[in-house]
Formats: structure tokens, sequence, C-alpha cells
């Protein structure tokens, strides 16, 4: 279960139980607390398509100063500053990415211009991993699930962002191996998942079910109720549990309906869908335990 967090500057977030336990700083931000404007009031944290898209856009102060806003709530005020924030150009993919630890000789100039070179949008991937303690790793969201994982020590974490694409072709389970191969072991592991669509307002294809039973995650197909072209629905949250479940991850917080569905709760988080696409974005951010 997620807890409802009111910060001393305003900011709304939901954090984990779990995670924090672990001393893992982390957040999956709402819409509550920043300076956006409509339709991107308030705490933007992405504009929506690309700058060529045609869509309207938040203007980028405004997203620098509620990336602020929010890193200070989770770092804390004073070392909100020496925080850098990891982020991935996100493509529905499964493409799993890790901020390498560095040499320790000369380590604040090395990490920051790695984040600055390589994480700040640069690389295309939906999944990203860091033993770094001054980073956030950092995916968004108006929809899709955010994922938020540590090693039980907190030494090791990571943020995926997983549509339903994203899903069904194993970014989570992907995500668990790379951290495998980090001698985290799965049972080891405490994960998060963050406020997303619900199955309610999740319609699909026939196509799409087609593609979750073909991957056995045809648990997560909620039939369509009633005649009349009705249509299937994806509980994408079981979908992961049933993941987590198959790779032997049992510590996660999950997310509860209606008050975490992006699409029923638009006073405190944008969606996609019903918003059109013309919406701001979320963001699940997570850094190493400060040990």
């Amino acid at each position: 279960m997620l807890e409802r967090v009111m910060h001393a500057n305003g900011v709304v977030t939901y954090q984990s139980p779990q995670l924090q336990a672990a001393g893992v700083r982390h957040a999956f931000s709402t819409r509550i607390g920043g300076v956006s404007e409509a339709p991107f009031d308030s705490l933007n944290l992405g504009n929506p398509g690309g700058a060529a898209s045609g869509v309207a856009q938040d203007a980028q102060d405004n997203m620098v100063e509620n990336y602020r806003r929010l890193t200070a709530c989770v770092a804390g005020p004073e070392r909100a500053a020496a925080t850098l924030r990891a982020w991935v150009r996100q493509v529905h993919g499964t493409r799993v990415e890790l901020l390498e630890a560095e040499p320790e000789s000369d380590y604040s100039e090395t990490l920051e211009s790695l984040v600055r070179d390589r994480f700040s949008g640069q690389l295309e991937a939906d999944a990203l991993i860091t033993a770094h303690r001054d980073v956030l790793v950092t995916v968004r969201v108006a929809d899709c699930v955010p994922i938020l994982l540590a090693s039980a020590d907190g030494r090791i974490v990571a943020a995926v962002h997983a549509g339903w694409r994203g899903v069904a072709n194993g970014i989570l389970p992907k995500t668990l191996r790379a951290l495998g191969e980090m001698g985290v072991a799965p049972a080891g592991l405490v994960a998060a998942i963050g406020p997303h669509i619900s199955a309610a307002h999740f319609e699909v294809g026939l196509e799409v079910a087609r593609e979750f039973h073909q991957v056995g995650l045809g648990d997560a197909v909620v039939a369509p109720v009633g005649g009349g072209g009705a249509k299937p629905h994806i509980d994408l949250q079981r979908a992961l549990l049933l993941q987590c479940a198959r790779a032997g991850v049992t510590e996660v917080d999950a997310a509860e309906f209606p008050a975490h569905c992006t699409f029923a709760n638009a006073a405190d988080f944008y969606s996609h869908r019903r918003d059109r696409g013309i919406t701001g974005r979320l963001a699940a951010v997570i850094a190493p335990a400060a040990r």
C-alpha cells in the first residue's frame, strides 16, 4: 500500500513503506505543488510529444522549478542542489541501462559528466539502474506504470517505465535479471508499483488481449462485459504482480484503485488517455540509501 505525503513546500507525493524501511529515498509524484499552468497544472514534469509534435507545450522553466521542488522533497532541501537527476528517452521497449560506478578518484566531476553526457535523455531505454547515492533515477508517466525497485539494503535501485507493450514484452523481468547479475537476488528485492491507469479504464483491442494471453499473462485480461462491441480491458498491475511472483519477488507495495488510478483521479494525476494527449507528466524517482 502506498502512503500519501504532503511536504512542507506544498508538493504531494506517494511513497512506499517498504522502500522507506530500506532507507531508500523515493517518490511517486502527483500533479500537486508546482508552478505550471493549465492544462499542465501544476507539478508537470514533462511535455507531451516532441518539440515538433505541434501540440501545446509547457515552459521549460516551469518544469525545471517543478523538478527542483520534487528533488527537495526526496533528497532534502540541504542535498537537493547536489543531487543529479538521471533519465532516459522512453520508447516502450525492453532496454535496461546501468548508470555504472566510476573510479572513486575525482568522483564528483566524473559522476556529473556521466549524467550530463549519457543520462540526460540521450539513451533510449525504459529502465535505469544505479548504485550512485547522489543520483535520482527517473521515469515519467501519464497512465503507464512506474515501478521502483531496491535491494533490501538500499544499495542498488532501479526505476522502470512499463506501458502495455513493455509489460507484455517483459521490461520488468529483464530489469530483475539485470539486478540479479549485479548480485541482487529477487528474494532480496523490494518493489513498489506506482499510480497508473486501472483495469476499469484501460480498454484495449482484441489483438492486445491476445498478446497478453500468448505471453502467459492471460490472467490480467478482463473479459468484456455485455455485448454491443464491448472490448476487453487489461489489468497492468495484475500482470506485473504475476511477473514478480514468477521471478521470486515477494515484497511489493502496490497501487490501490480507484485512488491511484491516473484516469479516474484527475485531482491528483495526469492521464494521457483521459486528457486526449494534452496533459502533463508524473515522475517516479529513486536514489540509493544514503549510508
